[in-house]
């Protein structure tokens, strides 16, 4: 069976961990698991060694997406939103609009961001 693995290129890697990272966040949150993470139990979800996880982390504090209170890291609003969007993403198939929402050259099929763009205008045409 294949299995991933993280790209080899670090531009990759920083895009591949932070969309990992982010899920996992928002994905603890979702679930009453509590809004702070430390590198333990990064490594424990995400499989990543725990010097690497902060790397990571840190980078994600210098883009904003998360916020640093000694060992622990929170999501910050901006990293709320993007854990959201990535969390949607990976369940692409799952949240696609079905067949009659809209045609096949529409811009949701393009990223999570268009999605929700699309389902929000949408759901606005549905209520008028």
């Amino acid at each position: 069976m294949f299995e991933p693995s993280e790209p080899r290129s670090e531009a990759m890697r920083t895009l591949y961990w932070r969309s990992e990272i982010l899920q996992v966040m928002y994905w603890l949150r979702g679930e009453g698991f509590g809004d702070l993470l430390d590198p333990p139990l990064l490594e424990r979800f995400l499989g990543v060694d725990a010097d690497i996880g902060v790397t990571y982390l840190d980078r994600l504090v210098d883009d904003g997406y998360v916020v640093r209170d000694g060992e622990w890291y929170a999501l910050s609003d901006k990293g709320l939103e993007e854990g959201a969007l990535e969390f949607a993403s990976a369940f692409d198939d799952l949240t696609r609009p079905t067949h009659g929402e809209c045609s096949d050259d529409c811009w949701c099929h393009a990223s999570a961001d268009e999605a929700a763009a699309c389902a929000d205008q949408r759901g606005a045409h549905n209520h008028q």
